[in-house]
């Protein structure tokens, strides 16, 4: 079954268009691989597919070519990033298969070269550096006073514009004008949702704090020898003993920041082995190849111990939010919905691992909206390797997390931009993802470009 299933995919990719083939240089398109063939898009299971069908209403080829063409959309907008500079304003995919790529530029003349790379050129007015500058200043005057009824604010890339997410316009207005900034800078979005964290004090799967609360396993993880797993901030603090779902002794909290981040990892004992899976729909195992970051519009899945796989879509990047305990920045606003207990569960795109849920609002009866925290902050801010289906070993162990920049290392988070160098060459950063071996400079342009 496996089998069939990976011809399908291959199927879509020889079919993806433009996208897909434009991330790999015109020089190397018969030895190098695409963005799909590295991102692992032929991993992406059954399970996962079904999914996104069933929330996203798509046919069985419209989702298989939607993992490809995301995948190639990335790569494609990471090298557009690089080429415009200062001038990019963000980049989003739409329509049913993700088939279109748009990027955004203050810069006309960049038209051009977005459009030659297979893309839509869209030029517009501020760049992405000043949007998230306008973010910034909402950052630094958010306080619970001024945010308990404008608890959600992002850079809303495909509009250019910063919105700030309101239970009525005058609580908007007033946190605008308290950052000092002009009501033209920002959008006011008026929305009874008050977003919460998603934990609760009932029984069930996952795994338990102290014997009474649950969340659910992020992803599985290694720091060194050590095992164990990346899971939500305001699920414990450090030293918090955890049970697994089968209320057996599991391990401890190491690290964890709540709120101003929603981070931890648990560290487990030995009867417990950290594996490159998730968990999908009826039990099944999920592969996960790595965590290169999707873009805006690109499909995503969520597994949680409360309501199983849910599907939905990238709305934002680089959003805060505020939930009764605090605030949170530098979360991911989806569509996906979620409810108490999925907290610290899974979020993934095809193979690749997204982030580990936050909180959100609404259910899984009436549809919802959900933030994830992006998983590749959280592995560097402890230092901790994602177990992946290609895993070399254990990582490079506590307090060498690896520096990003310098000379490239397996086990280190490389974010957009970050310079490199390999084999006497230097390369830079397309797309943010944690290095593993397989995955050097010159063996994966859609991660890298020669600079």
């Amino acid at each position: 079954m496996f089998r069939r299933h990976a011809r399908a995919v291959c199927t879509a990719l020889a079919a993806a268009g433009a996208l897909a083939l434009s991330s790999v240089p015109n020089s190397a398109t018969a030895a190098a691989p695409t963005a799909a063939d590295t991102l692992a898009v032929h991993r992406a299971s059954p399970e996962l597919l079904r999914a996104m069908r069933r929330d996203l209403g798509l046919t069985p080829a419209q989702a298989e070519r939607r993992l490809v063409n995301e995948a190639g959309a990335g790569a494609v907008a990471g090298r557009l990033r690089l080429g415009l500079g200062d001038a990019f304003a963000g980049a989003w995919v739409s329509g049913a298969d993700s088939a279109r790529l748009t990027v955004a530029t203050t810069d006309a003349a960049g038209a051009r070269t977005i459009e030659a790379a297979g893309a839509k050129a869209a030029v517009v007015g501020r760049t992405l550096a000043e949007l998230d500058a306008v973010k910034a200043d909402l950052d630094r005057a958010a306080t619970p006073a001024r945010t308990a009824d404008a608890p959600v604010w992002y850079v809303d890339v495909a509009a250019n514009t910063v919105v700030v997410q309101a239970v009525e316009a005058g609580a908007g207005r007033a946190f605008v004008r308290a950052a000092g900034l002009s009501p033209s800078s920002v959008r006011i979005a008026v929305s009874a949702e008050r977003p919460r964290t998603l934990y609760d004090l009932r029984g069930g799967d996952a795994y338990y704090m102290n014997g009474s609360g649950r969340c659910s396993i992020g992803f599985p993880v290694t720091r060194g020898t050590q095992q164990g797993f990346a899971t939500a901030g305001h699920c414990g603090t450090a030293g918090t003993s955890t049970s697994g779902y089968n209320q057996v002794a599991q391990g401890s909290f190491q690290g964890s920041t709540f709120p101003g981040n929603d981070i931890a990892w648990v560290a487990v004992n030995s009867s417990w082995t950290a594996t490159p899976y998730v968990k999908g729909s009826g039990g099944q195992n999920v592969q996960v190849a790595g965590s290169t970051q999707a873009p805006v519009g690109s499909s995503v899945c969520r597994s949680g111990s409360t309501t199983g796989w849910h599907c939905g879509t990238i709305q934002q990047h680089n959003t805060s939010v505020t939930y009764p305990q605090g605030t949170v920045s530098g979360v991911t606003r989806t569509s996906v919905c979620a409810e108490p207990g999925d907290s610290g569960g899974s979020f993934i795109s095809g193979s690749q691992a997204q982030g580990v849920t936050s909180g959100g609002s609404g259910n899984c009866s009436s549809g919802g909206t959900t933030f994830y925290q992006p998983v590749n902050p959280l592995l560097s801010a402890y230092g901790l390797t994602l177990k992946t289906t290609t895993d070399p070993g254990p990582g490079p162990g506590p307090g060498d997390p690896g520096e990003p920049g310098g000379t490239w290392a397996a086990g280190t988070v490389y974010a957009v931009g970050a310079t490199v160098t390999y084999g006497g060459a230097s390369y830079r950063c397309l797309q943010g993802h944690q290095a593993q071996t397989g995955w050097e400079p010159p063996n994966v342009p859609a991660l890298w470009q020669r600079v």
